[in-house]
């Protein structure tokens, strides 16, 4: 999504990654319906594989007045990317933008509400 930032708080949403464009897709719809839906940018990264790549993203981000920048991983749970090589990440990110703070949020699998919404979906499928 290309909303342009102003000096605001910024959403990253995060992925993996993968050079399938297909896979891609429904991450790039989730990105246009909170885009539209959120009062504040939000943009979609990846961690590897393709792009936008999550530090370009941060340096956009950054570079167009974000003052605070949380990254919310569409992961399931907290593996090594997201324990070590994305902390990793962050860190060169923050020293090199240390005006704007960067938080690296809990994966939307650790969310109560996501499971709810999990629950929602299979009790939709049953017939």
């Amino acid at each position: 999504m290309t909303t342009t930032p102003d000096s605001s708080d910024a959403l990253i949403l995060l992925a993996h990654g993968s050079r399938d464009p297909r896979w891609r897709e429904p991450f790039e719809a989730l990105e246009t319906a909170l885009a539209t839906r959120l009062k504040r940018p939000t943009r979609l990264a990846y961690m590897e594989l393709c792009d936008p790549l999550l530090t370009d993203t941060i340096d956009a981000l950054a570079a167009h007045g974000a003052t605070r920048i949380d990254i919310l991983p569409l992961f399931f749970a907290a593996g090594r990317h997201l324990r070590e090589d994305v902390p990793t990440m962050l860190e060169v990110s923050q020293r090199e933008h240390p005006e704007c703070p960067i938080t690296l949020l809990d994966p939307v699998g650790a969310h109560p509400a996501f499971v709810e919404a999990l629950i929602q979906i299979v009790e939709q499928q049953d017939h």
